[in-house]
This record gives C-alpha cells, structure tokens and sequence, in this order.
C-alpha cells in the first residue's frame, strides 16, 4: 500500500505529527487554540510560557490502529516572531525588552566557563 503525502500532516507509525504556528503573545501567555484532525477540529491548549520546539500530545487523533486503537496527534509549537512591525508594534515590543530581565544565554557562559577551569585544572 502506498500513502500519499498530505499537505498539513505527516504520519509516524499511527500517529499523525503536525506543526503548529502560534503568536508570541500565544506562546507567552497560553492560550487555547483550534488544531485540524482528520475528521474535524480539536480544541489544544498552549501552556504559558511555551518554548518553540514544545511537543504536545492530542490522544486518539492519529490513524486508525490494526486492532481498533487510534494513534495520536503529535503536534509541535512552532513560535512565529512577526516580521513586519509597525510604530506602535515596535515601541511594545521595546518597552517589553526593557522589562524583562532575563537572559536566555546566561547558563551557556556560565557552563562554558566551568569547562574553561576545569580544562585549565587539567581535568
């Protein structure tokens, strides 16, 4: 039996795995958010805080198993940065990057630090 592509899924045994575009603001601060199936829609929720790449498991949305189980949608966050940004757009964003205070690279400076000595230690 051949199967042919489809245009929005792809299939992995008896699951179906979709990429799922979310906003910023969705990944951020959650939201719910309608996802295709094969046979309709199923509601997801997007946990706040979501990083792109997240794996989120729908149970009982994939194919039709041998012996009657349907397999999962595995669907994946793919967070959409907007591109085209108007004034007011890019002055939320900034005021936003002068309140948050984090800096997501921290650990690999200080990791990569740790190595240093213990490479100069001569571990």
């Amino acid at each position: 039996m051949h199967v042919r592509t489809h245009p929005v899924f792809r299939r992995s045994g008896n699951d179906l795995t979709l990429r799922l575009p979310v906003t910023f603001v969705e990944a951020a601060l959650g939201a719910d958010v309608k996802v295709p199936t094969l046979d309709g829609q199923v509601t997801v929720r997007i946990p706040p805080g979501t990083p792109s790449g997240k794996v989120l498991r729908v149970r009982g949305h994939g194919m039709q198993g041998d012996r009657g189980k349907a397999g999962d949608l595995i669907v994946t966050v793919e967070v959409q940065v907007p591109v085209n940004l108007n004034s007011e757009q890019r002055d939320a964003i900034e005021a936003l990057a002068k309140v948050l205070d984090e800096d997501p690279r921290a650990a690999l400076f200080s990791e990569a630090q740790a190595q240093n000595r213990r490479h100069d230690d001569g571990a």
